[in-house]
């Protein structure tokens, strides 16, 4: 196989209170062609990153491709990579987590008997290692929504079927937001009542998702982490609890500063729609289904 193309989506982490370990993937994708080439690498990008994102061996999709190289001990002489990029960066969409999966897919898909060698568990944990952590790139690679947890051999993930008629809304604003710096606002330990309070709401939002929307609510309430990034995206707190007291489960996405609001049945997601809730201006309003597949690759045509 010389050539595949890869669609991946876009993913929403934490949901409020299942912090490092739910997501959810969204119908928003990158596209990436990657070809094995007689020699070099090279990278072009259209859409989100175009002109700001590595040429080179640098790109975060070639080095988790050259990672999934080494895990199955070949070395290809090139690659190429043509990348449509839809998901916003730096914008706790999970753009990062889309590049990581891409790349170890395209390494598995370009490399003989390589989907045979590594399976999907196999892809999961290269990935989550690449990644630093699972969440995202578990709901990228299997779809619908995930609980991720790091157990004492590796990153594991199963995949759950979101209810029928979820679907998001997410705002996303022109600020860019950086994971790691945000996590640095996280304290070292938690008092024991808001720690109890987000196993609770966490086991709940399980059901939520799955089988009984209108718990949806309840379930994103969360002190683990979100009120300690208010300093580093005030507006999106801001709005957030705008969206809640209005009665819409919205939370931070991943680290921000997107939101993420839930809508179910035939519930609207337009600037119009949302005008009166004061998203800040500049802010994208985007209604979104679920992704329910997960990342797809196939072989390009010849």
């Amino acid at each position: 196989m010389t050539g595949v193309h890869i669609r991946v989506p876009a993913t929403s982490a934490n949901l409020g209170p299942g912090f490092d370990s739910l997501g959810l993937a969204l119908g928003l994708y990158d596209e990436i062609e990657a070809t094995a080439t007689d020699s070099g690498v090279s990278v072009s990008v259209q859409g989100e990153g175009a002109g700001e994102l590595p040429g080179d061996e640098k790109h975060l999709i070639v080095r988790a491709a050259y990672a999934a190289f080494e895990a199955l001990g070949v070395s290809p002489p090139g690659l190429r990579l043509r990348c449509v990029n839809r998901i916003p960066h730096a914008r706790g969409l999970g753009s990062s987590a889309a590049a990581i999966v891409a790349g170890v897919l395209a390494g598995r898909a370009l490399t003989p008997d390589g989907p045979q060698r590594m399976d999907s568990a196999g892809v999961l944990a290269l990935a989550a290692q690449f990644e630093g952590h699972a969440d995202n790139v578990a709901a990228a690679l299997l779809g619908g929504a995930t609980i991720a947890w790091r157990a004492d051999s590796g990153f594991e993930a199963v995949r759950l079927e979101p209810a029928p008629g979820l679907r998001a809304c997410v705002f996303v604003p022109q600020d860019r937001s950086e994971t790691a710096q945000t996590r640095r606002l996280l304290p070292d330990s938690v008092p024991h009542a808001d720690a109890a309070h987000a196993v609770a709401r966490a086991a709940l939002l399980v059901r939520g998702l799955t089988e009984a929307p209108q718990l949806l609510f309840a379930a994103t309430e969360d002190r683990l982490h979100q009120p300690y990034r208010k300093s580093a995206m005030p507006e999106s707190l801001e709005l957030m609890a705008r969206l809640r007291q209005n009665g819409e489960a919205a939370v931070v996405s991943g680290a921000g500063p997107t939101v993420l609001s839930f809508r179910f049945g035939t519930d609207g997601c337009t600037q119009d729609d949302n005008a009166v809730i004061g998203v800040p201006a500049g802010w994208s309003v985007m209604p979104l289904a679920l992704d329910r597949g997960g990342a797809v690759c196939r072989r390009l045509e010849t």
